[in-house]
């Protein structure tokens, strides 16, 4: 019997300490419960509860006067509280009053919760929104007498800035140096203005950072480089001719008075400018590219190589020996005085025509010697007249019309009229006879290029870039 006695008891104190370690179930606490400042989830999952700080069970009789007087003599040495008023009870803390901003209201509740004996503050401050003369006017006073106190200081760093600045316009007045330096004008004159834009600004940088105005130089290095991507992409077709213009004086693509063709325009060139290529055209009129265009155009250039080849094509009847009049042609072409024997003349079979076989004809003129066009059209003339001489025909189209029978034929006359004799055939006009080459002056023409040395000469030669003195791209 005590056996089962002793079996339920422990079974009794087994099943007691199972409930009471249980989840949910809280144990019992003697006494007081101490919380030991940690944060706690809140039961439901919601945001966590903030520290409570301990709370002591007794206090003193004078607590709350003696927490008041501490804060009202905190508060009465800070000029922004100084306007806040104090209560306290059983350790809760009253603020009122006026702050002069939300920065002040939350300054003023730290410094009570920080205070030894404080369970909790009650902040009822509100923001003063009042206007006080007398301090706004003792303020602007103070500034005012900052800013006169730091006028020494101000006219040093300007002195400052403005002898950096000075610096770089010195440097840049070097202009013979960087003309001897650099490879033409134009970049000469691009250094000098990019000397005196980095001095400048180095002088107002430095000059802000004398007077401690670090917040404004960055204010201002930002808003330049703002405007400068603005303006780079306002002036985006400026930018890309200006730099054109670098490139082009650094390349040299051609020489002044050269003979060129810019894509589809054609003349001789004056100069080169920081904006444009001036071209004057064959028939003497001015012709501006922007030099954008001209740095991203095909070039064809007739002054560089002096060696040019002309070409033509007759037709030769097929019923002749076109090979024949192809040699007759060749040998004509040699016998010129004009046309190179280096590289010689040639002539070539390129098509079958409905009535003739076409043959071109190549031949070489020295340019500095010999007009392109005057010599083309001689050789065309002499190359003609051998061939025709030679009994060779050069025929026109032939074109042969049919027509149909669409209709029955008339009835002939009973009587019939006397054919009329035939006309004798008139004697054929003679052919003239071809003026001999040496007759014809087939000098290069220099018109053209006569006018744009006189331009050239009555032009200032610091408007020009081309540089004779570098060799051509």
């Amino acid at each position: 019997m005590t056996f089962v006695h002793t079996l339920f008891a422990r079974l009794f104190a087994v099943l007691a300490l199972a409930i009471l370690s249980a989840p949910g179930m809280a144990a019992p606490v003697s006494g007081a419960q101490v919380f030991t400042g940690e944060e706690t989830g809140a039961p439901d999952g919601g945001e966590p509860t903030p520290p409570v700080a301990p709370i002591a069970l007794e206090r003193e009789a004078d607590q709350d006067e003696r927490i008041v007087a501490r804060l009202s003599d905190i508060f009465a040495n800070v000029p922004s509280l100084a306007g806040v008023e104090v209560s306290a009870s059983e350790g809760v803390v009253t603020l009122g009053g006026l702050a002069p901003d939300n920065a002040a209201i939350a300054r003023a509740e730290a410094i009570a919760t920080g205070v030894d004996g404080v369970v909790t503050v009650e902040n009822l401050i509100e923001r003063d929104v009042s206007i006080d003369v007398g301090a706004e006017a003792q303020g602007l006073q103070d500034r005012l007498t900052g800013l006169l106190r730091s006028l020494p200081l101000v006219g040093i760093a300007v002195l400052a800035g403005l002898a950096i600045g000075a610096f770089g316009y010195l440097l840049a007045s070097f202009g013979r140096f960087w003309r001897r330096v650099m490879p033409n004008a134009f970049l000469a004159e691009l250094i000098s203005s990019a000397l005196r834009f980095i001095f400048v600004l180095g002088g107002v940088v430095v000059a802000l950072d004398m007077i401690g105005a670090g917040a404004l130089m960055g204010a201002v290095l930002g808003g330049a480089g703002v405007i400068g991507v603005a303006l780079g992409f306002a002036m985006r077709d400026t930018v890309e001719n200006y730099v054109a213009s670098l490139m082009l004086s650094l390349r040299q693509p051609f020489r002044p008075n050269d003979w060129v063709v810019i894509d589809d325009r054609e003349g001789r060139v004056v100069r080169l400018t920081s904006r444009a290529t001036i071209l004057m055209t064959l028939d003497g009129n001015h012709l501006r590219i922007p030099n954008s265009t001209v740095f991203k155009a095909v070039i064809l250039n007739f002054t560089t190589n002096p060696q040019r080849r002309f070409d033509f094509v007759l037709g030769v009847d097929a019923d002749d020996d076109v090979e024949a009049a192809r040699v007759l042609g060749r040998q004509v072409l040699a016998g010129l005085p004009f046309v190179l024997d280096d590289p010689g003349p040639e002539a070539r079979l390129v098509d079958v025509g409905d009535s003739n076989v076409q043959v071109r004809f190549l031949g070489w003129v020295d340019q500095r010697a010999s007009d392109w066009y005057r010599a083309r059209s001689r050789a065309i003339l002499e190359v003609k007249a051998a061939l025709e001489g030679a009994g060779f025909g050069l025929p026109e189209p032939i074109y042969r019309l049919r027509f149909d029978q669409r209709t029955e034929p008339l009835p002939l006359q009973s009587t019939r009229r006397a054919e009329p004799a035939s006309p004798a055939p008139a004697a054929p006009a003679p052919v003239p006879a071809p003026v001999a080459s040496q007759a014809e002056d087939l000098g290069p023409q220099d018109e053209i290029a006569r006018m744009v040395e006189e331009e050239r000469a009555t032009t200032p030669a610091d408007n020009d870039l081309l540089d004779t003195s570098r060799p051509v791209e």
